[in-house]
């Protein structure tokens, strides 16, 4: 997972506080919500119209959230046995 998010753990990007957006993930020091950049990722936004969409974002921003939905997918999505040949 590292590799999909290099300059650093998307840990140390998103947080969530009960203070913060009612508690939702968001990217540490904004009020962007971890789910509007991935639904933005997924509606088909280049990362770069992203970054001009929320200023405060960086593109490390991005790639922990992409890092972050593949960690999620792993971990929440039993994977079928690949059918035999």
């Amino acid at each position: 997972m590292e590799k999909a998010n290099k300059g650093g753990r998307y840990e140390d990007r998103i947080l969530r506080d009960p203070g913060i957006c009612g508690g939702e993930p968001v990217f540490k020091g904004t009020r962007v919500t971890l789910r509007t950049v991935l639904a933005s990722l997924a509606a088909g936004d280049a990362p770069e119209d992203i970054l001009g969409d929320f200023p405060s974002l960086t593109a490390e921003d991005v790639k922990a959230a992409i890092a972050f939905a593949a960690a999620s997918a792993e971990e929440d999505m039993p994977i079928s046995a690949v059918p035999q040949i």
